[in-house]
């Protein structure tokens, strides 16, 4: 499969939600791949860890974050705000709607990214998103 296609110059006309589930996905395999990298091995401990990257509660933690720090370019901003006024069937149990909803933004921004190719952002932003969560709370390194 190529990455740089007709498709991956197109991919802010993607539907919010479908970005924010290409975006779900992206972001899992780094933080899976962040906790190996770290040594994590029991899958108990693994699937502990992950969910303190992964939970709505964290990533709109990093997109409110992203916003008040002005870190974002303008397009990013933009994708951030569509994901976050995208209309969802359904919300989490466990979460509140405008959670959710900044939740599903910040997945919306790595599944842009992603799609568009733009590893070396991704990179970046996903750097900073780890940097955020273990700062908020004190996961170790």
């Amino acid at each position: 499969m190529k990455l740089v296609s007709e498709f991956t110059k197109g991919a802010k006309n993607i539907n919010s939600l479908a970005l924010a589930y290409m975006g779900d996905a992206v972001f899992e395999v780094y933080v899976r791949r962040r906790l190996l990298e770290r040594g994590m091995t029991k899958p108990n401990s693994l699937q502990h860890k992950a969910a303190q990257y992964v939970s709505a509660k964290a990533q709109c933690y990093i997109a409110r974050s992203f916003l008040e720090r002005n870190i974002l370019t303008e397009e990013e901003v933009d994708v951030l705000k569509r994901g976050r006024n995208a209309k969802s069937a359904t919300v989490r149990k466990n979460t509140d709607v405008q959670t959710y909803r900044y939740s599903t933004a910040f997945e919306a921004l790595i599944g842009f990214l992603y799609l568009s190719s733009n590893f070396s952002r991704l990179d970046d932003l996903i750097e900073q998103s780890f940097a955020l969560i273990e700062e908020e709370k004190e996961v170790a390194p």
